[in-house]
């Protein structure tokens, strides 16, 4: 979990892509306390604030120019220092990229997806260098997770692009993966579960809070559907998963003292 901008090969963007984004702004605001910032030249979309700190952006799909059947979802994206070379990298550890694209001139990105079908972004900074807001605070962006059919595979893909170590941890019923950048934590990788049911191979985002069960109930007092009811995660704290109420899924944690 990081402070401030983020290195080369750390998470360091979200696009909230969602629709009715109005009310999307109006949820995930009384929830997490975010504020939003205009994002000059790119339809649809607003800066995601989180204590006046940048942590991503919310995009509007009846707006933004993504291809048709997008769902509503969160996209994760990670700095690199060089978008083309990295993609030619994906595709020569069997993943896959689409073209690099300029997005004006705050950078450049290529969305990809790893062999196991989970979909990532990368984003080689320019005027825009990403991310700066505490993983810690409430409403932050706090831990990146994919849920995977290989989870083996998926640890040699990413440790290969990005340099990440691995560090298999036990846990009931699983092994889970830990990805570290410096040794620093910086995201995970867990295996598809029988009781997940169809889900196919993605990469989810964890929000910060300061008090998991509060925000629970909140987000369904605002209309969100609780997937995954609050548990305690041990050695890391208390968990759950939910969905807003326009179809974005994500995750929130209250981290361990």
């Amino acid at each position: 979990m990081t402070t401030g901008t983020r290195k080369t090969h750390d998470f360091c963007w979200i696009n909230v892509m969602t629709p009715e984004a109005e009310r999307a702004r109006a949820f995930f605001g009384k929830l997490f306390g975010w504020t939003y910032g205009e994002m000059p030249g790119v339809p649809g979309s607003q800066l995601i604030l989180v204590g006046g700190r940048t942590a991503g952006a919310l995009m509007d799909l009846a707006v933004a120019n993504m291809p048709p059947g997008t769902p509503a979802v969160i996209g994760v994206l990670v700095k690199v220092e060089d978008a083309d070379a990295a993609v030619a990298k994906v595709a020569s550890l069997g993943g896959r990229a689409d073209q690099v694209f300029d997005a004006l001139d705050n950078g450049r990105m290529a969305v990809c997806t790893d062999p196991n079908g989970a979909v990532f972004g990368l984003w080689q900074p320019k005027k825009q260098a990403g991310m700066d807001v505490d993983s810690h605070a409430h409403g932050a962006p706090g831990w990146f997770e994919t849920i995977t059919s290989d989870a083996g595979r998926a640890a040699a893909f990413y440790s290969a692009l990005f340099g990440w170590t691995v560090e298999e941890q036990q846990m009931p019923g699983m092994t889970y993966t830990l990805f570290k950048l410096d040794a620093v934590p910086v995201g995970g990788a867990m295996p598809i579960l029988p009781n997940m049911g169809d889900v196919p191979p993605h990469w989810g985002v964890s929000f910060s809070v300061t008090n998991a069960d509060e925000t629970a109930r909140l987000g369904v007092e605002l209309g969100a559907t609780l997937l995954f009811p609050v548990g305690d995660i041990p050695g890391v704290g208390r968990f759950a998963m939910l969905q807003s109420p326009q179809g974005v899924p994500f995750q929130i944690t209250e981290w361990a003292r």
